[in-house]
């Protein structure tokens, strides 16, 4: 596809939007005044200024089919690039829907967190108004928009459990056993980086010891812990007893909320493992089937089957754990509607304090999906999510926060569903950017939130060279300081 942007810099808005329609195609841009090559799938976008108007326009065609729209809009005087990438995008979206006779779910958006937006609208204008922007300018369908209504319902319940001067913290591990087909984070191997993990586990004891040391020294109070990855539980029980009890040595842990460690991974969880975490106050957990069919998870790379996620579910209860959650994942390679059901179905009769339901991300949509194919993965997998907000609204799960990620098949989303009282705080806070995130370990960002600004600060990406250059992350806690004491 040859993508023309006209009189205007919204190339990446435009390109998403495109690939809303299009997700495995190639997406390449002409250049402003001529085209690059013929091809049987070109979309024009421009923005004049008329007078006192903007005009907006769109003009496609795809396979031998031909559409166009435009519309002007009275200038203001005061418009944003958000505002003009948004009038844009009506234009294309009015094109595309007509040739492909696709309706995107959320309309013209495309970020990341439309139940912060929605949460945004509900504060300032109240969610009456709000639904209606969602619907009428924003083009959401009515079941999207009430999804997002009731996420930034619930979310406003928890954000306003956050106190003055709270922060949460994240402690990375970016160690699994296998790299999974699908995977995007920035995860290595246990058996390939070997080696680094004695240093890496040493140097995350000290990044954890100093940061509590400035904590102490700022005042600031810790709400929730999370360990993520990767795998942390790919590490050995002494190794995750030598991090927690860093953590609980270096942290007032007495007044926290929540406590957090990702056990994805079925084939990495025993019972001493499970004991170490209990006995060091995590209260919380995470035991990933990412489906329940023993053929797709061979297809993407996991090294368990269903009956193990089973197992160790059960064996995590008997530990004693009473808020577990389980990942599924719609749009799977190999996976059916049917196969999604029986997942999803599955999941609920294990029943789980948290089902979070995300959409595949494809890394590079020709690894799944070429040509024609693209279409149809991407209606099964929107009947995919359809089934899941019904079956899980009857098993009692409520959606309490929400996120979308980058070439998520069909522009859907991820919700985390909770069982009442039992949302992840960590991930509202942290998702809805709601206060201070401080993070440690290798690819950790930092979050400093006050009032008026969030900024980021970031470890290096790859345990080689997080252990490489541990002096230089020392270093960056200075930010840190100078954020939390600056007037």
């Amino acid at each position: 596809m040859i993508l023309h942007t006209l009189e205007h810099t919204y190339k990446y808005e435009c390109e998403k939007i495109c690939r809303i329609y299009f997700p495995a195609e190639k997406i390449v841009f002409a250049c402003d005044n001529g085209v690059l090559t013929a091809d049987s799938k070109e979309v024009f976008t421009k923005i004049e200024e008329i007078s006192d108007s903007f005009v907006f326009s769109c003009k496609a065609v795809i396979d031998g089919k031909e559409d166009s729209f435009s519309f002007s809009c009275e200038k203001e005087g005061n418009e944003t690039d958000s505002q003009k990438e948004r009038l844009l995008a009506k234009a294309i979206v009015k094109v595309l829907t007509s040739l492909t006779g696709i309706v995107p779910p959320w309309g013209i958006l495309t970020g990341v967190r439309p139940a912060k937006l929605m949460r945004n609208y509900i504060n300032t204008e109240g969610e009456e108004r709000a639904r209606e922007i969602f619907t009428s300018f924003l083009e959401v369908t009515p079941e999207k928009t009430a999804l997002a209504a009731e996420v930034a319902g619930y979310e406003n319940t928890c954000i306003a459990m956050s106190g003055k001067n709270s922060f949460s913290l994240y402690v990375s591990i970016p160690f699994c056993p296998t790299r999974c087909s699908y995977c995007s984070f920035v995860s290595h191997s246990i058996d390939k980086a070997k080696k680094l993990i004695p240093d890496y586990i040493k140097n995350l004891c000290l990044e954890i010891e100093e940061t509590g040391k400035l904590c102490n020294e700022l005042g600031l109070v810790l709400e929730t812990v999370y360990i993520g990855g990767g795998t942390p539980t790919s590490f050995s029980a002494d190794a995750l007893f030598a991090i927690t009890s860093a953590l609980n040595k270096n942290f007032d842990m007495d007044n926290i909320k929540e406590f957090t460690v990702e056990a994805g991974r079925p084939d990495t969880v025993d019972e001493e493992k499970l004991r170490v975490l209990k006995n060091a106050g995590v209260t919380r957990i995470s035991i990933n089937p990412q489906t329940f069919s023993d053929s797709v998870l061979e297809a993407i790379g996991r090294r368990h089957t269903a009956e193990d996620t089973v197992e160790k579910f059960y064996l995590a209860r008997k530990t004693g754990f009473d808020n577990i959650n389980m990942d599924l994942i719609a749009g799977l390679p190999h996976d059916s509607f049917e196969g999604f059901r029986e997942s999803l179905d599955k999941a609920c009769e294990l029943s789980p304090e948290n089902i979070t339901v995300h959409t595949l991300a494809l890394k590079r949509a020709a690894d799944i999906v070429t040509g024609n194919e693209a279409d149809s993965v991407c209606r099964e997998t929107e009947k995919m999510v359809c089934y899941a907000s019904k079956k899980l609204t009857e098993c009692g799960y409520h959606p309490y926060y929400m996120y979308r990620q980058s070439k998520s098949v069909g522009n859907l989303e991820n919700v985390g569903w909770c069982k009442k009282d039992k949302p992840c705080l960590y991930n509202i806070y942290m998702m809805e950017e709601i206060h201070t995130v401080l993070a440690v370990g290798a690819a950790a960002v930092t979050k400093l939130k006050d009032e008026t600004s969030l900024e980021r600060v970031y470890n290096f990406k790859y345990p080689y060279e997080y252990i490489s250059r541990f002096s230089e992350i020392i270093e960056k806690k200075d930010a840190v300081r100078k954020f939390c004491l600056r007037t």
